[in-house]
This record gives C-alpha cells, sequence and structure tokens, in this order.
C-alpha cells in the first residue's frame, strides 16, 4: 500500500510540469499554430524563473519568499512569451514554415537554458551551488493540515502550490474554449481562417495572443520542474523529454484540456514505471519510457478511425494564413 502511494504521488510530480506543457500547445494549436519549441520554451521560462529568484535572493539580505516567488513566476512566463513573440512573428507575419521555426526554437531554447544555467552555477560557485532555497521553499509548500490526512492526504494535498495551479488552470482554460465568444473565435480561426477573418475576426491578433499566451503556460512547466521537482537547482538538459511528453499528450487528450489532467498523471506513470519493476536491464528501461509515445501512436490511430470531428485536430493546424488568397 504504501509503495502504491508513492508511485502514484511521483506520477503525479513527473505529470504536472507536463501538464502546464500541455496546457500551452493546446490554447497554440487551436489557433491554428503548431509550435514544436515548446521544449526549448519549457527551458527558457526553468531558466529565466530560476534566474530572477537567484539575483534576488543574491543581492536582498532578508530575501521574502513571496517576492521571490512573484518575480520567478513573472521571469519565467514573460521570458517564455518572449520564445513565443519570436514563433509568432516567424510563422504569422512572415510566414516560414512552422515544423522548421518550432524545431529551430527548441534547438534555441535548450541553448539558452543550458548557456545561462551554467552562468549562473559560475556566479554561484560552481554546479550544484545555485542557492534559491527561501523561493524553492515556498514552491515546495504543502498544504497545512490537509496533507497530514492519512493517505487521501498523501495522494491529494502533498504538492506545491503550481501543482493545483496546473490543474486549475486546465479547468478555466476548457471553459474558456468552449464556453466563451472569444474562445469560440478562437477556434473559428485555427479552423477555417479564411472564413474567420471574413466574419470580422481578427486572425492575427488571435494568433497571436494564443501563441504568445500558450507559450508562456508552457514556461510555466519549465518553473514548475525547477523549483518545485528539482528544489531551485539547475541540471543542463535536466528536463529530458518531457517537453516532446508534453506535445504528444496534446494529441492523447485530444486538443481537450480537461483530458489533459489525467492524462499527464498516466503519461507521468507511464514515465516511471520502469523504477518499480525489479530486474530490468538497461534496453528495457528504455522500452518502458518509450510508452506514452507507443500510447499516444494508439490513441492517434483510433480517432483517426472514428473520424469524430471534435476529436480531430484543427484543420487549419500548421498551415500558414495568406489572406490575399481568401
Amino acid at each position: 500500500m504504501g509503495t502504491l502511494i508513492i508511485f502514484i504521488q511521483k506520477a503525479i510530480v513527473q505529470g504536472m510540469g507536463i501538464l502546464f506543457g500541455t496546457e500551452g500547445e493546446i490554447l497554440t494549436e487551436k489557433s491554428g499554430n503548431l509550435n514544436l519549441g515548446i521544449p526549448g520554451i519549457m527551458y527558457m521560462g526553468g531558466i529565466a524563473g530560476l534566474m530572477g529568484a537567484f539575483f534576488y535572493e543574491k543581492n536582498t539580505a532578508n530575501p521574502s519568499a513571496a517576492v521571490g516567488m512573484l518575480i520567478s513566476l513573472l521571469c519565467a512566463f514573460v521570458c517564455a512569451m518572449l520564445g513565443g513573440l519570436i514563433y509568432s512573428i516567424l510563422t504569422i507575419t512572415l510566414r516560414a514554415n512552422q515544423n522548421v521555426t518550432g524545431l529551430a526554437l527548441t534547438t534555441f531554447g535548450t541553448g539558452f537554458g543550458n548557456f545561462f544555467g551554467g552562468s549562473i552555477s559560475k556566479l554561484a560557485g560552481g554546479v550544484g551551488q545555485i542557492s534559491v532555497s527561501t523561493t524553492a521553499g515556498a514552491y515546495q509548500a504543502k498544504i497545512p493540515g490537509l496533507s497530514k490526512i492519512p493517505v487521501i492526504g498523501s495522494i491529494f494535498f502533498s504538492y506545491g502550490f503550481l501543482t493545483y495551479v496546473a490543474i486549475l488552470l486546465a479547468v478555466l482554460l476548457s471553459f474558456f474554449l468552449f464556453r466563451t465568444r472569444n474562445g469560440l473565435n478562437l477556434r473559428a480561426v485555427g479552423e477555417n481562417p479564411g472564413t474567420a477573418d471574413a466574419a470580422g475576426i481578427n486572425v492575427s491578433k488571435y494568433k497571436y495572443l494564443a501563441t504568445c499566451i500558450g507559450a508562456g503556460i508552457a514556461g510555466l512547466g519549465g518553473l514548475y520542474f525547477v523549483m518545485e521537482y528539482s528544489g531551485g537547482t539547475w541540471t543542463d538538459n535536466g528536463f529530458g523529454d518531457r517537453g516532446w511528453l508534453a506535445v504528444a499528450l496534446v494529441i492523447f487528450a485530444m486538443w481537450k484540456p480537461v483530458n489533459a489532467i489525467w492524462g499527464s498523471i498516466l503519461f507521468g506513470a507511464l514515465y516511471i514505471l520502469y523504477l518499480y519493476i525489479p530486474g530490468l536491464g538497461r534496453s528495457a528501461q528504455e522500452i518502458f519510457k518509450a510508452l506514452p509515445y507507443v500510447v499516444t501512436i494508439i490513441v492517434l490511430v483510433v480517432i483517426s478511425f472514428r473520424k469524430k470531428k471534435e476529436d480531430q485536430p484543427p484543420e487549419g493546424l500548421g498551415q500558414a494564413y495568406f489572406r490575399e488568397e481568401r
């Protein structure tokens, strides 16, 4: 029983950072933009948040946990939004190929994170010496009282606040997309930008906002891994393939934010499952790590055969919009 509870806890911890990336990519893809730069943007958000907290604590005699959290959140969101802005300018205004731009942004973002991560490590006195204990402690703080409840407290109330922000954000994003007029306009832009433009919807505005805000949300996933998961430390290439899992989860969730909540926990469980199976060799471990992708492929095949409109990607996904060709 104890092992099962620990497994569920770790699955949730692994999944929440992926959930942030998925939420950002769902919002982006609903506008018709396919941003494969999400893994790099998560690195940009993570290192920016860490740097903000590091320089604040380094230059303040008695740093405040609340101020450190606010600074790191703002830095992570703004830096990730800048990544989304770069992507938007290239693909929406200059109409560059979305796949190539996204992959280039992933390479850039990963290098950006590793470069500045190494730089502040040197400032701090060496690898592993970065100290943002005040801010990181606030991110990792559990819910008082509720986290002490046997079993239920361990499973539902033993996480930092970003975990609950990720879940709440998925619910709010679902409400926005499917219950508001602006959400309807955004989905119309993603389905058929020409028709949306003819109806008076500002296509470029919706694409820019969805892509930049979506990138900002994905950047919070990087901040989650740095602060809540890693305790305020930086490791080069430390996110592994979690950014790509976030992109895969968009398909698994069928572009529905609420589905991404339980999907992220499932992906988190599959990602660490090999740790709980004794006697596995190195090759077998790598096969288990690939399970989330295998499940995504199966779901993609199933929804392709079902051909239900609500389970399909936006029709305009990945396509540049030329108003003069409307």
